[in-house]
């Protein structure tokens, strides 16, 4: 299967800028797979099409302020740094740019509070760096780091909370599950009075997530690994919901990914690593629905959402939200497939 075989035309005026004025209110198109039907909405109907047979499963990860500008020492070059995963502590794997310029001993300095010494090279711009610093990290990187927008929004973003899902708790990620955007405390509390259950896991997004496709047959593709964590609370009410017969419905390819790759004849508790790359072909094993946002042409997450629904009724539906004026990425719309 090709890359090609995943792209689309996509106006540049439709790529989100800046979020919905209301989390709620962004626009919802709904694909029913059964009837290859798709009819439009806004957000907040989601309450419509969920019931007390569905679980709903969200990514509480909460983004770190990621991105960070420094000075190389030994020549005052300009070098930007984005933070993907904390391997060891105060050892993190991070994208860098321009990466030529990190070897092995190379030092980046971001004002007095904190330095990165490169002690490893990877492949595609990543390096390793052990970070030096006094107090707690986080901190710092509330004072010196920016959130790590994607490159297509190229506005200013003044509310760094829009950034986050109203129920981010677990610091780790490096971009925003952005299905997730959608919902408010109220919606959420909507659904829960209706008699949904709402489960959460986590899954810190890295390069795995958003890493674009450079090969010309998909099946040659790897993925990153990116860590994750069911407790075991949501892994007893996951395979309760599996013994009662409920329907899965995943906000986020994220959390899909993470059901996905955990399910082995039941749910299992504790934190682990996937790489789990979901393709037309792949077999589901227990999630049936999914909220999600429209995804960049010839990307992981628009193969995975063509694995669900098929590739030729996802493309005819991105090729009504084009024509239909419906916003994009980050920041755009949802689509709910059923």
């Amino acid at each position: 299967m090709k890359v090609n075989d995943f792209d689309f035309y996509l106006p540049k005026d439709r790529i989100a800028q800046h979020p919905s004025e209301k989390r709620d209110h962004s626009r919802l198109m709904v694909l029913d797979r059964k009837n290859k039907s798709i009819s439009h909405h806004h957000f907040y109907d989601i309450v419509s099409f969920l019931t007390p047979q569905d679980v709903l499963v969200i990514n509480d990860t909460k983004v770190i302020p990621a991105r960070l500008l420094g000075l190389k020492a030994e020549t005052d070059a300009v070098i930007e740094v984005l933070l993907l995963k904390e391997v060891e502590p105060n050892m993190w794997e991070a994208m860098t740019k321009p990466a030529r310029r990190i070897k092995v001993g190379s030092i980046v300095l971001f004002s007095n509070l904190l330095k990165a010494e490169c002690i490893g090279v990877k492949e595609e711009g990543i390096r390793l760096f052990r970070m030096h610093y006094e107090g707690l990290f986080i901190e710092i990187l509330e004072r010196l780091g920016t959130m790590p927008l994607p490159p297509y929004i190229t506005e200013k973003l003044f509310d760094k909370d829009r950034y986050q899902t109203v129920y981010a708790k677990d610091l780790g990620s490096a971009a925003a599950p952005t299905a997730g955007l959608h919902f408010t405390k109220e919606l959420l509390e909507h659904l829960r009075n209706q008699g949904v259950q709402i489960i959460p896991i986590t899954l810190h997004v890295g390069l795995g997530t958003f890493k674009p496709v450079q090969v010309e047959k998909i099946e040659e593709h790897h993925m990153h690994e990116e860590t994750y964590t069911i407790t075991e609370e949501s892994a007893s009410t996951l395979n309760e919901a599996i013994r009662q017969g409920k329907r899965i419905t995943c906000v986020g390819t994220t959390s899909l990914r993470t059901l996905e790759s955990n399910y082995r004849d039941g749910f299992h508790p504790g934190t682990y690593e996937t790489s789990i790359f979901i393709y037309p072909g792949y077999t589901f094993k227990v999630v049936s629905h999914l909220i999600t946002n429209f995804h960049l042409p010839k990307s992981t997450l628009i193969m995975l959402v063509s694995a669900l629904a098929g590739r030729d009724f996802i493309l005819e539906a991105y090729h009504e939200a084009v024509e239909k004026n419906y916003r994009f990425f980050s920041f755009g719309d949802a689509m709910l497939i059923k």
